[in-house]
This record gives C-alpha cells, structure tokens and sequence, in this order.
C-alpha cells in the first residue's frame, strides 16, 4: 500500500500543519469572540478538539485507498463514508471531551455549553472528514492520471521505436538483394568485377552492423557509407553514372537518421542508371534553411524510357521515419522537371 502523501513529504507536513493552525485560529476567534467563551477555555477547546481531529485526519487516507473509486460502487462508497464520518466523529467528540473533562478549571457550564454546541460539532467533525477524503481521492486521482500518461508515453515510445526498427530492417535486405543481383550477373561476364563488388559489400556491410543500433549519424559518416555503396555500383556500371556533391563542413557534421539517404541513391541507380544508355547525373546537395538541414537528391533520366515498376519501399520508408523521428509529415518532396528527378527532405535541427 502507498504511504500517506502527507507524512511521506517534509513540505506536505507543514503545509498540514499550517492548515490547522488556521483552523485553531478561526475555532478560537469563533468561540471567544462569537460564542462568548472565555479565552482560557476557548484555547484548551480550541486546540484539544483540532489537535485529535487533525491526527484522525492522517489516518483518512487509508480509508481512501481501501474503498478505491475504480473497483467500488459508488453508493458503496457514498455509504461506507457515511458510516465512517459518523464513527470518527463520535470518537473525536468522546475523546475531546474526556481530555477537558480532566483539564483543571472545567465545570458545569462547558458541559453544558458542550452538549449545546453538540451537534454542530458533530456536523463539523463529518464535514472535516469529507474534506480531507475528497482531498486524498484527488491525489489518488492525480497519481493514476500521471502514472497513465507516464505509460502511455513510454508505450508510444516502444511503438515508435518498433516501428522504426521495422522500417530499418526493410532498408538492408533491399539493398542486398540488389547487390546480389548484380554479382550474379557478373560472376559469368567478369569474376574480377564480382569478387570486387563482394569485398566492397562486405565493407559495406561491416559497416551497416556496426551502426545499426544507432538512430542518428552524422552526415559525414552517412555520405563515407553512400560512396561506398556507389563504389559497388560502380563496378557495375562503370561510366554509365557520375556522382557530384556540394556539401558544406557544417552539415557534414550535422546529425541525420542512420541510413536515410541509402534509398535515394539505390532509387536513382535502379529507376535512372539501369534504364538510361546516357550518363546519369547523381547530384548530392546539402545547406542550412530555417533551423532545418535541406538535403537535395536529384539524378537525370530519361523520360522518354519506360522505368522499372518497383516495390516504393525506399520512398515510402524515408517518409514514414521522418515523420516518427520528428513528428511532422512535411519534411519530404518530391519534384520531376525536365528530366530530372529530385527528391528534397528537411532534416529539423536542434540549435547548438
């Protein structure tokens, strides 16, 4: 069971404790100035009745926690504390009035200004009790709503990181399973070439495995990887393709999600490189706007050649990470003008 919220906390205590000197300082004007009773006898009153109230007040919350709003009905719960404010307030009478009773200087005339004021006192002493339980079902209530929203919060995360675990691993099956291809097709026409391509995707590789719990690289490390990659291709293709860069010192250490250009440049290899008998151009170009990093990818093609239908898995995959990285759906375009084909992405960047 939880500890009281009151005496589990210094700062809880003396806000407590200030409460019911303000209750101790209102009982006591009431009395002195309203009822007419003496001073003497309106303190002892004043601070013996409280003092007793404002103990039982603490024992209250496990009253809360054992009739719970969730898993109780609520006329059960309307009539268990109905019965319990008139229990506790019998007891804080009974118990208030024997402490005067042996306090010095008590007689006839506070017993009978006691049994006068009885039932008021009674009223009070279960108003108290509803306060202070209300009070304590409002902390209950808060705590299961901070825990819930703590929850949820580490749930979505999970969710979110599943996903994007998901959607990483579709990235390097695809690659291979291109990179494959290609060595396949060379092993019959040049073994040179093919033993090449597989010690360069071994690299690659290597490469990809070391990094591939990390969410964000630098872009520096990312590009190292993409050269790589159009190493591999370019032993496939040899001059079919040229690949030019433009890309300042400060976005090369600039962070970006671990493998997002990859599917942008096998997109250009397999929809431009494959299908075109010119050389395509692979354009990489990077540069600062508005707190956020603007990649630009582009390559020629031809548009009068029919491109291979694919799967849309690199596109689509690029998409979906940004938005579960960065909570925002725009920060991907794509453009075709004039023969070429570009694709823009808008990486958010914290400020230094």
């Amino acid at each position: 069971m939880e500890s009281n919220p009151i005496i589990s906390s210094r700062r809880n205590i003396y806000f407590y404790f200030l409460f019911w000197l303000v209750v101790i300082l209102i009982n006591f004007l009431l009395l002195n100035l309203a009822l007419k009773l003496d001073a003497a006898t309106s303190i002892s009153d004043s601070l013996v009745f409280n003092l007793i109230l404002s103990g039982l007040g603490l024992s209250f919350w496990y009253s809360t926690r054992y009739i719970p709003f969730e898993n109780t009905a609520f006329y059960r719960i309307i009539i268990n504390h109905i019965i319990g404010a008139g229990f506790i307030s019998a007891i804080w009478l009974l118990s208030g009035y024997l402490i005067m009773k042996s306090l010095p200087g008590f007689d006839s005339s506070y017993e009978n200004f006691f049994i006068t004021t009885l039932p008021w006192r009674f009223l009070i002493g279960v108003l108290i009790y509803f306060v202070i339980t209300s009070f304590y079902y409002l902390i209950i209530y808060y705590s299961g709503f901070q825990e819930r929203k703590l929850h949820e919060s580490e749930l979505r995360n999970l969710v979110t990181q599943a996903e994007l675990k998901s959607l990483k691993f579709q990235i390097n099956p695809h690659f291979i399973f291109n990179s494959l291809n290609s060595m396949s097709a060379l092993t019959t026409i040049d073994p040179e070439k093919a033993r090449g391509m597989i010690l360069k995707l071994a690299e690659f590789l290597r490469y990809t495995l070391a990094n591939n719990e990390q969410q964000k690289n630098k872009l520096r490390a990312e590009l190292k990887n993409i050269k790589l990659y159009l190493e591999i291709e370019k032993i496939r293709f040899e001059d079919k393709f040229d690949y030019l860069e433009e890309v300042s010192d400060e976005c090369l250490e600039a962070e970006v999600p671990n493998m997002l250009l990859q599917p942008l440049f096998e997109n250009a290899i397999k929809h431009a490189v494959y299908e075109s008998l010119e050389i395509v151009r692979v354009r990489l170009k990077c540069g600062s706007e508005n707190g956020y990093l603007k990649i630009e990818v582009e390559n020629t093609y031809d548009p009068e050649t029919k491109s291979k239908k694919g799967t849309g898995v690199g596109l689509k995959n690029i998409q979906e990470r940004l938005k579960l990285i960065y909570g925002q759906e725009n920060l991907m375009q794509i453009v075709k003008d004039n023969g070429v084909f570009r694709v823009l992405l808008f990486v958010p960047q914290q400020p230094s």
